[in-house]
Formats: structure tokens, sequence, C-alpha cells
């Protein structure tokens, strides 16, 4: 029943954001796969793939118009990660839905600390010289940090969350910046999904 009443609270509230930031359709539309394939993630279920692709293509479309040219390469990535990811999920998982989760080891932690900063500044930097882009620096982190999360989540390591946390974030931020007040109240709801996926991942996993 209080599940119930905190997922209706969320529905009211991102249809109140939608109208009266007079959102386009592909935008609610988007916002709502999202939604969807974020919380399906945060309960190991590998339905969240097939939604998760769908909130892709619709993403790199909104991105193209916004001119967020990192974030709309970056849905190419997550397509070719997700199709990954399906496959990866369904993969040695014994009796169970989908395969055990595992946690990443000192080597990768200092392996993403060193190529995250590297890639995104690099990005950034050819985004910034090269194209029109808006908030290159910023567009490329998170798109960097995410392409990174992305990879932890579909080979299921369980620190994957603590990334997404960190881009849900910044990209509230960003996309409030933008004007695009529909996906940035999105991923205020993505933010507390991913907390709640690490409390239920960790529920599995230890």
């Amino acid at each position: 029943m209080k599940n119930n009443l905190i997922n209706y609270v969320i529905l009211v509230i991102f249809v109140a954001v939608a109208y009266y930031k007079d959102s386009t359709f592909i935008e609610v539309l988007a916002s709502f796969f999202g939604l969807v394939c974020v919380y399906l993630a945060a309960k190991e279920n590998i339905w969240n793939y097939p939604i998760g692709i769908v909130n892709i293509v619709l993403l790199l479309l909104i991105f193209y118009n916004a001119k967020l040219y990192a974030d709309m390469l970056l849905q190419g990535m997550f397509l070719v990660l997700s199709l990954y990811g399906w496959f990866f999920w369904l993969r040695n998982r014994g009796e169970k839905s989908v395969c055990q989760t595992t946690k990443l080891t000192l080597d990768g932690w200092i392996l993403i600390i060193f190529i995250v900063p590297f890639l995104s500044y690099g990005w950034g930097y050819l985004l910034n010289k090269y194209t029109d882009a808006s908030a290159p620096f910023l567009d490329s982190f998170i798109a960097t940090t995410s392409l990174v999360a992305q990879v932890l989540f579909s080979t299921k390591k369980f620190e994957n969350w603590y990334l997404w946390i960190l881009v849900d974030i910044l990209s509230v931020g960003l996309y409030v910046y933008k004007g695009l007040y529909t996906i940035s109240f999105t991923y205020f709801v993505f933010l507390i999904i991913c907390i709640l996926g690490v409390l239920e991942w960790r529920k599995h996993y230890y």
C-alpha cells in the first residue's frame, strides 16, 4: 500500500511538471520509459533492458535537438552496452532469473578514477573546439561517467549505483539549465531509485 502511494505521488508530480513546463510529447515519453527502466533495474528485473532500449532511442533524438552531442553519442554506446548486458545477465544464472552480482576490485576503482577525468576532459575539449555544444565539459563528464556506470551495470557490478547517483545529481542541474524540466525531474526520481537500488542489490549481494 505504501509503495503504491509513493508511485502515485511520483506519477502526479511527473504529469504536473510535464504540463506546466510545456514539455514535448517525446520528452514525456522518454521520461516515462526511463523511470520504468531504472525501477526494473533496481529490482534486478531483466525487462529493464528492452524498456531501456526504447528510452535510449527517444533520448538520442532529444539530445540531438538540444545540441548535447556528448549525450547523443552516449545513447549509441548505451544501446550496444544494453544489448550486451541483456545477454550477460542471462548467462550463468543457474536457477535464478539473472546472474549473480559481483563487486568491483581495487584495480577496477583505480582504473575508473584515472580514466573518467582523462576521457571527460578530452571529450569536452573536442566538443568545445569543434562543435556548438552547450556546457561541453560538464556534458562530457556526465557522459563519460554514465558510460562507465553502464559498463558496470551491464556486467552486474554492485558499485554501478554509486556512479549513477553522481550522474543523476549533475544531470538534474544541467537539464534545468537547458530548460528540459521533465527530463530534469526524471533524473531526480532516478536519484531516488538509484539509492533504493543500492539498498535492494545490497540485500542480494551481502
